[in-house]
This record gives structure tokens, sequence and C-alpha cells, in this order.
């Protein structure tokens, strides 16, 4: 008895791959917008930990900046892990994810430094347009290494199984 199912032309198989592919590549796109809505949220909270401690509670100026780094990229973490890349981390915390996210983040930290650092120094660019480069690069880094590494989806589609930190 011949197959039942129906032959499908190769022009539609090629349309069917394309719209699958649109479809990932506008889930990637919505992940990156609220990576970086996060990241608003984020940078208003860095920013308002940092002027507690250093106007309010009179803590060096490196005391103040790390603190607020550390609550910021805590918050990013948490938020990251159950709006974002909830699909990935099942919303559960996980403090082995929750150290490569740190170090992920401290990645963009550096990438950010020294694009700022760099366009100054070796082309002269104005700060304000180096700084906004080094968001830009930065912002490229922390989604990367976030999305690709540290809430990377398991190759079998399985639901992720967490290792410590549970939310409920």
């Amino acid at each position: 008895m011949l197959s039942e199912r129906p032959m499908i032309p190769a022009r539609m198989r090629s349309l069917a791959a394309r719209l699958v592919k649109a479809w990932h590549e506008r889930a990637l796109a919505l992940k990156a917008i609220s990576f970086g809505l996060v990241g608003v949220i984020n940078s208003t909270v860095d920013f308002s930990v940092f002027s507690l401690c250093y106007y309010f509670f009179g803590l060096p100026i490196i005391a103040a900046n790390t603190l607020a780094w550390i609550v910021a990229v805590t918050g990013s973490y948490v938020m990251n892990s159950t709006i974002t890349f909830a699909a990935e981390s099942g919303r559960k915390l996980d403090l082995l994810r929750y150290i490569g996210f740190v170090l992920s983040q401290f990645a963009g930290f550096i990438a950010n430094t020294v694009t700022v650092w760099g366009l100054v120094a070796l082309i002269h660019a104005p700060a304000w347009a180096a700084k906004l480069a080094a968001i830009i690069v930065s912002f490229a880094v922390n989604f990367s290494l976030s999305h690709f590494v540290v809430f990377r989806a398991s190759p079998r589609g399985d639901p992720p199984q967490g290792r410590g930190l549970k939310q409920g």
C-alpha cells in the first residue's frame, strides 16, 4: 500500500523552514527586549543603591559601587530566571547558574570598561559617545553569555533540573 502521507513540494517545505526560523528569531528578539528591560530596572537599582550607600551611609566609592553592583546583578538574575529565561530555568533559582550569571555579567562589565577606555584613549571619541557604544557592547556580551551559556536550553528540550535555591 502506498503511503497516505501527501508529498509536500520543496517550495512549501522551504517556506515552512523559513517560518520556523523567523518564529525562533522572534523569540530571541523578544528575549533580548526582555533582557534589556530587566537591565533598565537593574540600572535604576544600581544607581539607587550606590547613591544611598555613598551619600547617605558614607561608604567609600569603591565599596558603594561594589555593593550596588552585587544587589543589581542579583536582582537581574532573579528577574531573568523568572521572566526572560523562564523556559530554560523552569523559573527556579539555582546557585550554580547564579554564579555563572554573575561571572557573565562581570565579563560584560569588563567589555564595557575596555570599550569606553579604548574609544576614548585610542581614537579620542567623546566620553559620552564611548559610553553609549560600551553599553551596546556590554549588552551584546551579557545577553549572549546569558542566552547561550548560563540559561542555555537543554539539547533534548528536557525540563531544567534545579540544583539549589528553589523558588516557590
